[in-house]
């Protein structure tokens, strides 16, 4: 049980520590991870042996988080870790992307990747160091990898760059961004930031790229420590034929050259003319090669599919579609589309589409997330939908998938900047964005249908977002390069970059960028942000066709809710015993009251259709609330009656006492001569016994005393 370790040192003296040895050592790699009170399992495990005709990597990476970590029960009926939670799938999509392209091209073999919050700081983030901990696993394994790699967060605060900042650092920070990387290369960008610029955007990566190298060269210390990983297995999951390999380019280049120069924006017909091109190769091969070289034919196919349309890109500076490299395709959109929704708008560019709604709830409406970490309220969710209808094909209908989650995320990160301070927005806003047409840049579309349902809602956004997705091409022999603007999916398949860029007029609010080639220098990034900021601002003049501003209400049918802040101690009165007042005011009012206790006061919304509801409710209440004050005429109940006088009800829940002598200028032998019990009458509030709080009234003080008569108080 001897443990290997090795310690990460981070510039501003915090220290990470990675072990092996003593955990999981039946999986082919296992590595603890910790920082502060933060400890990670990773393991590693892949099949010897790749399944039969499988060409592609059989990767799966899944963050799971136990709630014992931080002391806590799991929610639900069963109370134990069930489904993962958007932030675990978040995490997984994360580490899978960065490291899925560090296999070799050849390699098939099913591969898995756990990694297990064992232990929980709250303060100390995991999701920073999910990818070193994987990565880590990997290195120490036998298993066939490129790495190693490593992703660190980055935060900036008052003008500094932190890398894994502390939870209570990034409240003040105007970025998080997520960087993967390896020694020489960026794989992996993904974040969110206020308006940065793209310089800044840039700066940070270089920033995070430091850090990284530091922890990759600790892997790569680490590794050499274990004897398992200085030899990595052997493996044959391809049958290659060079020879024929040569044939299929021969006789297919050429024909997918000239279709790619030519310029096909019909999605459906490019696909038709590659088939037939593969089609008419195939027919002529007899039935015995046919089926003899059926995975290889594919495999070769697709390879010199990529190879002719990345050639002919890169000759003709003429995309597939016949687009220039920076041209976006044509764009409409338009509002209202929906007549019942609160808030809807349809964006279309090219042959993708989005339609989507906004909808305003009220608090009772908010997420409540329950995370073995994060334990929160928020009241803006985005769900992205994709359909398999939007790319034509005819698909059982499963869960939300890993994609759909982590496109909506995108969108969300981009507008959730933009809308209104919390202090002006009493509203939980829910997007839903469901695609229904699909060729590359939905989760873009998203972003640009979400702000115009936004504002077709009526709220009150502070500025109006878009998005784009770029690609790249590029030669690294010849040194040739295209960044391409608005990209189709097959330039993003065939392609060597996605670059997700959202913002406003004035910078940059979120981005998901993953690269897939070696190499590629700062300097075509740079190009490929700027190139960005002008296709985004482009599309931006598009969308400010349509509505250039929100709405000035919302629609006569959204609920409008009036919030007003109470000292908390009157909220048992707002509330009543076992509910009593409440119930009776919304049943009363046909309202909506929903009451939170923020600090020292309760916060109360009032949600209804109509202004005199909605007056009827904050009169109760502030009668509720109101403070009798020495001086002040109320309009007050008879509720009770005893031989001295009346105790008379002049605000909710608080009585006064109306002496016999209080009531008229005349003598009264009984209180009944004059008043009965449930009869209306103005008082004024005379006196407040300082020590009792008890409140003293009078009727008489309200009315016309008479000249003859005298006042006969009793003695």
């Amino acid at each position: 049980m001897n443990a290997i370790t090795k310690t990460i040192q981070l510039a501003d003296g915090r220290e990470i520590t990675m072990e092996t040895g003593r955990l999981a050592r039946q999986a082919d790699g296992a590595v603890i991870v910790k920082m502060g009170d933060t400890m990670l399992l990773a393991t590693v495990v892949a099949k010897t042996e790749a399944a039969e005709n499988v060409d592609y990597m059989p990767l799966s990476v899944d963050y799971r988080e136990k709630y014992a970590a931080s002391g806590r029960f799991p929610g639900g009926f069963f109370k134990r870790e069930a489904r993962p939670s958007d932030y675990e799938i978040l995490i997984s999509r994360l580490v899978d992307r960065a490291l899925r392209p560090l296999f070799p091209d050849d390699y098939h073999a099913e591969v898995q990747v756990i990694i297990t919050l064992i232990s929980a700081d709250i303060n100390i983030l995991p999701d920073a160091m999910a990818c070193l901990a994987a990565s880590a696993a990997l290195s120490i394994s036998d298993i066939p990898f490129n790495g190693p790699i490593s992703e660190v967060k980055v935060g900036r605060v008052d003008g500094k760059f932190i890398v894994n900042p502390e939870a209570s650092a990034l409240v003040d920070s105007d970025m998080d961004l997520m960087i993967a990387a390896s020694m020489d290369n960026i794989m992996m960008v993904e974040g969110e930031m206020k308006e940065i610029s793209e310089k800044d955007m840039v700066d940070a990566i270089k920033f995070a790229h430091d850090a990284i190298k530091t922890q990759c060269q600790a892997q790569i210390e680490f590794a050499g420590m274990v004897e398992k990983s200085k030899v990595k297995r052997e493996y044959n999951h391809e049958t290659n034929d060079s020879e024929f390999k040569q044939t299929v380019h021969d006789a297919t280049y050429q024909k997918i050259y000239d279709m790619a120069v030519k310029g096909i924006a019909d999605k459906k017909e490019r696909k038709r003319i590659l088939d037939v091109i593969k089609e008419e190769f195939v027919a002529t091969l007899s039935d015995e090669e046919r089926e003899e070289k059926k995975m290889m034919i594919s495999r070769y196919y697709h390879s010199v599919e990529r190879e002719a349309i990345r050639n002919a890109t890169l000759d003709s500076k003429i995309r597939i579609d016949g687009r220039k490299l920076d041209e976006i395709r044509p764009i409409w959109s338009e509002v209202d589309y929906l007549p019942a929704a609160h808030g809807s708008a349809i964006f279309t560019r090219g042959e993708t589409q989005s339609l989507t709604t906004v909808t305003l709830g009220t608090k009772m409406d908010e997420q409540i997330i329950d995370g073995a970490i994060i334990e929160e309220r928020t009241n803006f969710l985005l769900h992205y939908n994709f359909p398999p209808f939007s790319t034509g094909e005819a698909k059982f209908l499963r869960g939300t998938s890993r994609r759909e989650v982590g496109h909506g995320n995108l969108a969300l990160r981009a507008l959730k900047f933009i809308l209104p301070n919390p202090e002006d927005n009493h509203y939980t806003t829910r997007i839903v964005s469901d695609i229904l047409e699909s060729n590359g840049s939905s989760s873009m579309a998203t972003v640009c249908a979400g702000t115009l349902a936004l504002m077709d809602a009526g709220v009150k956004i502070k500025k109006p977002v878009s998005g784009i997705a770029m690609g790249l091409i590029s030669d690294g022999n010849s040194k040739r390069y295209a960044v391409l603007s608005d990209i189709l999916g097959d330039e993003d398949h065939l392609g060597d970059m996605d670059f997700k860029v959202c913002g406003t007029r004035d910078g940059i609010t979120a981005c998901q960028m993953d690269i897939k080639v070696d190499g590629m220098p700062y300097e075509i990034l740079e190009e490929a942000l700027e190139q960005a900021k002008a296709g985004r601002l482009h599309i931006m003049g598009e969308m400010m066709k349509t509505i250039t501003e929100p709405r000035a209400d919302f629609k006569p049918f959204v609920p409008r809710i009036t919030q007003i802040k109470i000292p908390k101690e009157f909220i048992g009165a707002v509330i009543g015993p076992g509910g009593k007042v409440i119930q009776q005011m919304q049943r009363e009012t046909g309202t909506t009251i929903v009451i939170e206790e923020v600090g020292e006061f309760g916060v109360i919304d009032i949600v209804a259709s109509d202004v005199a509801a909605k007056d009827a409710v904050l009169a109760r209440i502030k009668s509720i609330c109101a403070v009798p004050e020495v001086g002040e005429i109320y309009t007050g109940k008879v509720k009770n009656i005893t031989t001295f006088g009346a105790f008379i009800e002049i605000l909710p829940g608080q009585d006064g006492l109306l002496h016999i002598s209080e009531i008229e200028w005349r003598r009264l032998d009984k209180v009944e001569d004059a008043l009965k019990v449930g009869q209306e009458i103005e008082v004024k509030l005379i006196d407040v016994d300082p020590k009792t709080g008890k409140l003293k009234l009078s009727r008489k003080v309200l009315l016309e005393k008479p000249e003859n008569n005298q006042d006969q108080r009793p003695k």
